[in-house]
């Protein structure tokens, strides 16, 4: 029928049924404050430092959070983004849906060049349209897109170029830097962009490795022992960016996000020595309290005894240099 089925027997998609529990049985304690300056104090939005993003150091990794599962991650002369959102809303139109509470730090237009977008999945928080088109229109064609199979056509449809769509497991060197790979993961998630297009394309991680780094994008998943598989083969990771937000209800959201604990079996799991936290804190699109997140993370981390790189958080805007 054209679909993608997710390869675990115990997925399986929302139902009515669970929509009717969630109205009645459980409660959003998301609580985000209405005042900015609250947020501003809590959650702090950081001016990027552009000499850095403009000239960052070769032999290291910098990575920027620019928000949700948006990132800019620099190393070896390559600079790539994933999962680009700098609209207002995730949402087919910018006149409703879910609303940013705390700002892009950036604007396109004061990005460094950019030779990589790595998209995960079509859902609105990881695939925008106008930020798709104004990347495009700056970047043109020295810009390649890594995307998912089934999503060719609409980036055809925005005048992309250079686009390459992948499989799980398949693999493709960046057309313009040959010696950068870039592999197309399993993670455990589905796709929607309208009413009739339920799994029409696929879902997954991107990594990309150069000479001497490695970066593991999670994307969006529920947890699964395929990350163990994938640190067998790919391991260990310089850099992962794993998703700790949006995971409640649980009846909603176990099998399509982690919560904050299966996000730091994940970091072990891939064997990562650097780890950020990432899709939290920008959209509320969940019911759990704004920072808990953050704060499962710290506990999590300390119980463990984990150094504060192992797994860390970044303000939006904030970079980190990973030697």
């Amino acid at each position: 029928n054209g679909r993608f089925v997710d390869p675990w027997q115990e997925f399986r998609l929302p139902s009515l049924s669970d929509a009717w529990q969630i109205l009645f049985n459980e409660k959003d304690e998301s609580n985000i404050p209405s005042k900015q300056v609250v947020l501003d104090s809590i959650l702090p939005i950081v001016t990027p430092d552009h000499n850095l993003l403009a000239s960052p150091p070769v032999d290291k990794i910098t990575t920027t959070w620019i928000g949700h599962s948006t990132l800019l991650t620099q190393f070896e002369d390559l600079s790539i983004l994933t999962d680009p959102i700098f609209s207002d809303r995730c949402s087919p139109s910018q006149l409703f849906g879910p609303k940013r509470y705390r700002s892009a730090p950036c604007k396109i237009n004061e990005l460094p060049p950019i030779d990589a977008v790595c998209i995960s999945h079509n859902h609105y928080d990881h695939l925008d349209y106008n930020s798709v088109v104004e990347l495009n229109r700056r970047f043109h064609d020295q810009l390649a897109w890594f995307i998912p199979k089934g999503l060719k056509k609409w980036f055809q449809e925005c005048h992309c170029n250079n686009i390459i769509e992948l499989d799980w497991w398949e693999e493709c060197n960046h057309p313009f830097h040959k010696k950068f790979k870039f592999i197309f993961v399993p993670s455990r998630h589905w796709s929607k962009r309208s009413l009739f297009d339920t799994c029409g394309s696929l879902w997954g991680g991107w990594i990309v490795t150069g000479s001497n780094h490695n970066f593991y994008f999670v994307g969006d998943t529920g947890y699964s022992d395929i990350f163990q598989l994938i640190g067998h083969s790919y391991g260990p990771f310089d850099l992962a960016a794993i998703p700790i937000g949006c995971y409640l209800p649980r009846i909603l959201m176990k099998n399509q996000h982690v919560n904050t604990e299966e996000a730091v079996q994940i970091h072990h799991d891939i064997k990562s020595k650097n780890s950020l936290g990432i899709h939290w804190g920008t959209f509320q699109l969940s019911y759990e309290h704004y920072l808990d997140p953050l704060h499962e993370l710290k506990r999590l981390t300390a119980q463990e005894s984990m150094s504060g790189s192992d797994f860390f958080v970044l303000h939006h805007g904030e970079s980190k240099i990973i030697s």
